[in-house]
């Protein structure tokens, strides 16, 4: 799907401070989306209230007023993790993710991380294109990741940037 870009001033990110009914449905969309695709034990995914601990941030991304998708970032002491980056199909191609991206990667910037990190899925294809051509390269498995046993890696991509 070739959509045109939104002017980027349209899309608003805005920061999410606790559970609410709309980061709620966004989470449970993508909750379905990936219970299609990967079997339970091989799904990673916060539970939307691990979403809100204090090392964690969490956006929510509008057009026009309308919550089209999320993303959020957990800043560890020695890199940051990209989690539940999401975007509703109507949204996709619209540079939602695009503007969501770059706030998780300022969000890491500040608070003076030097690599950004992620874990995804090998079935979800459209994510592996969007986050290598945000300048991702697959990387070595890592915490808490590398302590699972395999079983539960075996449909997971790591992808790391250098900020």
């Amino acid at each position: 799907m070739n959509k045109t870009p939104i002017d980027r001033t349209k899309i608003e990110i805005e920061r999410v401070l606790k559970p609410r009914a709309e980061i709620r449905a966004l989470v449970e969309e993508l909750d379905r989306d990936l219970s299609q695709k990967y079997a339970p034990e091989t799904r990673h995914a916060l539970d939307l209230d691990k979403l809100f601990e204090p090392h964690i941030r969490l956006f929510i991304a509008r057009i026009e007023g309308e919550a089209v998708g999320c993303g959020g970032v957990a800043l560890f002491s020695e890199f940051a993790e990209i989690k539940r980056m999401y975007v509703r199909p109507e949204s996709r191609g619209c540079g939602v993710a695009v503007a969501i991206m770059a706030r998780v990667i300022s969000e890491s910037v500040l608070a003076g991380l030097k690599i950004i990190r992620l874990e995804t899925g090998t079935r979800s294809f459209a994510a592996l294109r969007f986050y290598e051509r945000s300048g991702f390269r697959v990387c070595d498995m890592f915490e808490p990741y590398s302590s699972m046993a395999p079983a539960k890696t075996v449909a997971s991509v790591f992808m790391e940037m250098r900020l």
